[in-house]
């Protein structure tokens, strides 16, 4: 019997979040937003969840049906109204998304000002001071990539696609589970091996679903704990994975 992986990961924060992620990605105008290209883009997201068979969330299913229907009505002929006495307002069909993006625009900045600025406060000590003759060298500060969990889905999408593993099925993987800890463990040396970082295809060799969904966990957690980190020179480009040094 083959066993697989369900699992909800909660570094997925919601449809508006990733909705506003394509809109960044792509440089979409927000109040002008392309209905048939956002939708195409978001359900490509939505198929890769599924093919992984994470537990992707209701809200986000409610929002494609919401994008599909909004989609439909923009593709409906308009019809001219010839009596101008019966001419009516014509609501965008869009107008309650942008509206609701723009509001959660809005939470977002404002919670990302709120979190630098406890991280400014936490780095406030106060003593008396102190010379430190012994730190005469300045040490360089790691370069972080800035690459969210929406990122990596979508580099595991392009890579489903070059390697033609529309359904991946386990293969000749010995054991069914395995324990996300050890898969940390191996990707984290596989990546200290590199000082030009690791391709994020390469950390995927086997067309297991169970292989790659807890590769994919393993390295979200390594990003979590700063033991790693991942770049990407261009948008749509090859993504590459760091070892972060202390």
């Amino acid at each position: 019997m083959s066993h697989t992986y369900q699992v909800k990961l909660d570094t997925f924060e919601g449809p508006l979040d990733l909705l506003l992620h394509l809109i960044n990605k792509f440089e979409i105008d927000i109040y002008d937003i392309p209905m048939a290209e956002i939708t195409h883009q978001y359900m490509d997201y939505i198929h890769t969840m599924q093919k992984l068979e994470l537990n992707v969330a209701s809200e986000y299913l409610v929002m494609a049906a919401t994008l599909v229907a909004i989609k439909s009505q923009m593709l409906l002929p308009k019809q001219e109204i010839l009596d101008e006495v019966e001419e009516e307002y014509m609501e965008d069909p869009r107008e309650e998304l942008i509206g609701r993006l723009i509001e959660y625009r809005k939470y977002k900045e404002a919670a990302s000002k709120l979190q630098e600025k406890e991280l400014e406060e936490s780095h406030l000590f106060t003593r008396a001071p102190v010379v430190f003759e012994e730190l005469t060298e300045e040490k360089p500060i790691v370069k972080k990539g800035d690459l969210s969990v929406y990122d990596m889905l979508h580099a595991l999408g392009k890579m489903f696609q070059r390697k033609k593993w529309d359904e991946p099925l386990d293969t000749k993987i010995s054991r069914a589970e395995i324990p996300i800890e050890e898969r940390m463990k191996d990707v984290l040396n596989v990546v200290k091996t590199s000082k030009n970082g690791v391709a994020f295809d390469s950390l995927f060799p086997f067309p297991s679903r169970t292989h790659i969904v807890v590769t994919f966990m393993a390295l979200l957690e390594l990003m979590k704990n700063n033991s790693v980190y991942c770049e990407q020179e261009n948008n749509f480009e090859t993504l590459y994975v760091f070892y972060a040094e202390d």
